[in-house]
């Protein structure tokens, strides 16, 4: 039994998910309200001391960290597998995770809080909002989502956090084709699985632009090519509640000129 603790757009969670689907992995859903806080309630937190999602529990066995997860059912479940066989190329992999784990996803809440839930969050009483910060564990996320909440598109973090986003994009166009159609060769591994939930958010963020095939040709082939799987329905685009979805791309779309400056000065 798989069961998986996660929210629709979280990216870390979308990543998890591409893996079950492409793996043919039947699963449980429980499904966690990040707005609502539950990540922080007692009972989901002894799964989870991190307050994040997703966490993965096989057979009672708990699993926690995204990366660590997909790393797990490639094990557990080989067929088909989702790392190169090549070991240079296993390595691109790996670096490729670790990077988007290191330097992409911190940037992910930044841009994500910062435009998409921003308006959402300062409607809320103070005390609320003080009381949502106060339960994040880490003082350097909790002192990010703080700043972007108050100063949105201004805030300090903002610059480096699309930098990232860019940077990632950047390297994915120089290396896909010359590897092979996928990022790190001729197969979708768990690279691929990484990078899609980060790409699919610059697109809900109004920043699609930077995927058309006139701008970076590669990584707009390559997403057309993750989109086609058929676990992308079922795992990705099917699980994101259109409400919620809209909302992201208003708010995105109010701060749309600020955002395309931002770029054009990185």
């Amino acid at each position: 039994m798989i069961e998986l603790y996660h929210n629709a757009f979280s990216s870390c969670s979308q990543k998890v998910r591409i893996v079950l689907g492409e793996k043919g992995i039947g699963w449980k859903s429980h499904e966690i309200d990040l707005q609502g806080g539950g990540q922080h309630d007692p009972e989901y937190v002894k799964l989870n001391p991190n307050h994040v999602v997703p966490t993965l529990v096989h057979d009672g066995r708990v699993f926690i960290e995204s990366t660590l997860i997909n790393e797990y059912l490639d094990d557990e479940f080989p067929n088909p597998p989702l790392r190169p066989g090549d070991p240079v190329e296993r390595h691109a992999m790996r670096l490729f995770v670790k990077h988007i784990d290191e330097k992409v996803h911190p940037a992910a809440g930044v841009i994500t809080y910062g435009i998409a839930t921003r308006p959402m969050i300062l409607g809320q009483p103070p005390e609320v909002q003080e009381a949502a910060w106060s339960q994040i564990p880490d003082p350097a996320r909790r002192a990010a989502r703080k700043s972007v909440i108050e100063n949105g598109i201004e805030a300090p973090e903002m610059r480096g956090a699309v930098g990232a986003f860019i940077g990632m994009l950047d390297e994915m166009e120089a290396t896909i084709d010359d590897r092979g159609p996928w990022v790190c060769g001729e197969h979708f591994s768990l690279a691929d699985a990484c990078a899609l939930p980060y790409v699919l958010r610059l697109e809900h963020l109004a920043m699609g632009s930077q995927l058309a095939a006139g701008v970076r040709p590669r990584v707009a082939r390559w997403f057309a090519e993750i989109q086609a799987l058929e676990s992308y329905e079922e795992m990705i685009s099917g699980q994101l509640l259109a409400p919620i979805l809209a909302m992201f791309q208003k708010n995105a779309e109010e701060v749309r000129g600020e955002l395309d400056a931002l770029i054009a000065s990185l």
